[in-house]
C-alpha cells in the first residue's frame, strides 16, 4: 500500500503546478460550451490567426448580447442594470448615445488625466503609511485609487469617503465573482446603486447624460460603465504592470532612475498588456453571414468567442517571455495586439486615457516603493496581486525569506482558491442558465429591469420611457 500513499503524496505535491492552469482552461472551454454548437472560437478551425482581426472588425459581427447563451452568465455577473451596460447593449440607438456620451465624459487632455491620476494615486498610496515590509494585494491597493479618479471625473469633485467605500465595495464584489472565487452580493451593488440615483436626482453629475434613460437607468449606466468595468479594469491592468515591475528588477529600476522616460514606460505597458490582456474571450453575435474566404461562410447567429491571450502570442518570438524592449522594432498597429479591442468594433472607450493613467499611476507608486513578488503571475490575476511594497528608503536584509514565504503561501492559495473556482464557477453558470437574465430580456415575456422590484418612479422631464 505504500505506493499508494507515494502517489497520493505526489499527487498532493504537484496540485499547484497543474491545477490552476487547468481551472483556466476549463473556464475558457465552458464559455465556448454554453452556447452549445452556435459558438465559434476564434482563432479556430474556422478562423486562423490571419483573419482574427477581419472577421472582428466585420460590421456583421456587431451583436453582443441578444442570441448568445454566454449573455445570460455575463448579465449575471454584472447585474444589476447590466441591460444598461454599454458592452452590452444591442447596435442601435441607444447603444449610440450611451456609447457618445462615454465617450464625452472620457474626453479630457493627457496632461489633466495624468494629474488625475497622479494626485488620486498619491493620495491612497500615502494612506497605506508604508514604513517598513508591508504584502498587498494590487488589486485590491489600486481600487480605491481608480474609485478616487473616475469620481472626480463623473461627478466633477473629490469622492468622499462613503461614496469610495461603495464604490469599492461593489467594484469588489463584481471582480471576485468573475473570477469565480466569491458569490454575488447584490445588497453590496444595490447600495451603490441607490446612492448613483440620488446623485443623478439631485442633479450632481458634471455631465449631460443619454436623454432617453430614466434617473434609475442614468444610474445603472454610470454603475456600470464607470463604477464597474472602468474601476476593475484599471485597477487590474495597473495591478498587471506593477507586478511584472516587482518580477522584473532590471526593467523596475531603470524606469525608476528615469521615471520621465515615456517612450520606455510605454513598451512596458505595450507588453503587460500583450501578456496579460485584460479580456479573456470577447463574445460577439454576427447579424448577417460573414464571408471568412472562398470556401467558408459563418451564419448569421453564430457566437464568435474571441481568444484574446491566444492571439497575442501568436508571430512573436519567444511569446511567453516579457520583454518590453520587443517593441522598439515593432508596432503595436501592425502587430498582434489589440489590447482594447479593434476601432471598427466597440472599442474600449477609455484606450486614448487608460496608457497615460496608468504611466502616471505606476510613477507615483514607484517613486515611494520599491516592489518585488515571489507569486504566481496570471492573466486573471485570481490572486489579486500579491506583492510586497518596501518604501525606498530603506534597506531591507531579510527580503529573501519573505519572498521564499509569499511563494509558498501563494501556491497553496492556488490549490485551494482553484477548488473554489470550480465549485463556486459551475454553481454560477447553473444558476444564470436558470434566471435567464438576457434571454428574458429578449424573449417574448416582459423585460427585466434588475433582480428584485424596482421601486416606481414619478415622471421626469428629462428623461425618456424605459424599454
Amino acid at each position: 500500500m505504500w505506493y499508494l500513499a507515494a502517489a497520493a503524496a505526489a499527487l498532493l505535491v504537484s496540485l499547484p503546478y497543474w491545477l490552476p492552469a487547468a481551472v483556466v482552461a476549463l473556464r475558457v472551454r465552458i464559455f465556448a460550451w454554453v452556447n452549445g454548437q452556435d459558438a465559434i472560437a476564434v482563432p479556430g478551425p474556422l478562423v486562423g490567426i490571419d483573419r482574427f482581426k477581419a472577421v472582428y472588425a466585420h460590421p456583421a459581427a456587431d451583436g453582443r448580447s441578444r442570441g448568445a447563451a454566454l449573455s445570460d452568465l455575463f448579465w449575471y455577473w454584472l447585474s444589476p442594470g447590466a441591460e444598461i451596460h454599454q458592452e452590452h447593449l444591442e447596435p442601435g440607438p441607444r447603444y449610440a448615445e450611451v456609447a457618445a456620451t462615454t465617450r464625452r465624459i472620457l474626453h479630457l487632455s493627457h496632461a489633466k488625466a495624468a494629474g488625475l491620476a497622479a494626485r488620486c494615486t498619491a493620495k491612497v498610496m500615502d494612506e497605506l503609511d508604508v514604513r517598513g515590509p508591508r504584502l498587498v494585494r494590487l488589486r485590491d491597493a489600486l481600487m480605491p485609487v481608480w474609485a478616487e479618479f473616475y469620481y472626480e471625473l463623473v461627478f466633477g469633485l473629490p469622492c468622499p469617503p462613503q461614496a469610495r467605500r461603495l464604490i469599492v465595495d461593489n467594484a469588489g464584489d463584481v471582480a471576485t465573482a468573475l473570477k469565480c472565487c466569491g458569490l454575488r452580493h447584490l445588497d453590496r451593488r444595490h447600495r451603490l446603486t441607490e446612492f448613483l440615483v440620488d446623485r443623478v436626482r439631485a442633479g450632481a453629475v458634471a455631465h449631460q447624460l443619454p436623454r432617453g434613460l430614466s434617473t434609475r437607468q442614468r444610474a445603472f449606466y454610470l454603475q456600470g460603465t464607470f463604477f464597474n468595468t472602468a474601476i476593475v479594469q484599471m485597477s487590474e491592468a495597473t495591478a498587471h504592470l506593477l507586478m511584472v515591475l516587482a518580477q522584473h528588477p532590471g526593467v523596475r529600476e531603470r524606469l525608476a532612475a528615469d521615471p520621465s522616460d515615456d517612450r520606455y514606460l510605454d513598451h512596458v505597458i505595450d507588453e503587460t498588456l500583450r501578456l496579460y490582456p485584460l479580456f479573456g474571450i470577447a463574445h460577439r453575435i454576427t447579424s448577417a453571414d460573414i464571408a471568412v474566404d472562398s470556401l467558408v461562410t459563418i451564419p448569421r447567429g453564430s457566437v464568435l468567442c474571441f481568444n484574446y491571450p491566444e492571439f497575442h502570442r501568436a508571430g512573436f518570438d519567444d511569446p511567453a517571455r516579457f520583454d518590453p524592449d520587443r517593441w522598439q522594432r515593432l508596432s503595436a498597429r501592425d502587430a498582434n495586439h489589440i489590447p482594447f479591442g479593434v476601432p471598427a468594433n466597440r472599442p474600449c472607450p477609455a484606450w486614448h486615457l487608460a496608457p497615460v493613467t496608468m504611466r502616471a499611476a505606476a510613477r507615483e507608486v514607484l517613486a515611494r516603493f520599491d516592489l518585488c513578488t515571489s507569486a504566481r503571475h496570471t492573466r486573471a490575476l485570481p490572486n489579486r496581486g500579491p506583492c510586497l511594497l518596501l518604501p525606498r528608503a530603506v534597506r531591507y536584509r531579510r527580503r529573501a525569506a519573505l519572498l521564499a514565504w509569499i511563494r509558498v503561501r501563494d501556491r497553496v492559495e492556488d490549490v485551494t482558491r482553484s477548488i473554489v473556482q470550480l465549485v463556486l464557477g459551475t454553481y454560477m453558470v447553473v444558476d444564470a442558465r436558470r434566471l435567464r437574465l438576457c434571454g428574458r430580456y429578449f424573449g417574448p415575456e416582459p423585460p427585466q429591469r434588475a433582480e428584485r422590484p424596482e421601486p416606481r418612479e414619478p415622471p421626469a422631464t428629462d428623461a425618456g420611457s424605459s424599454p
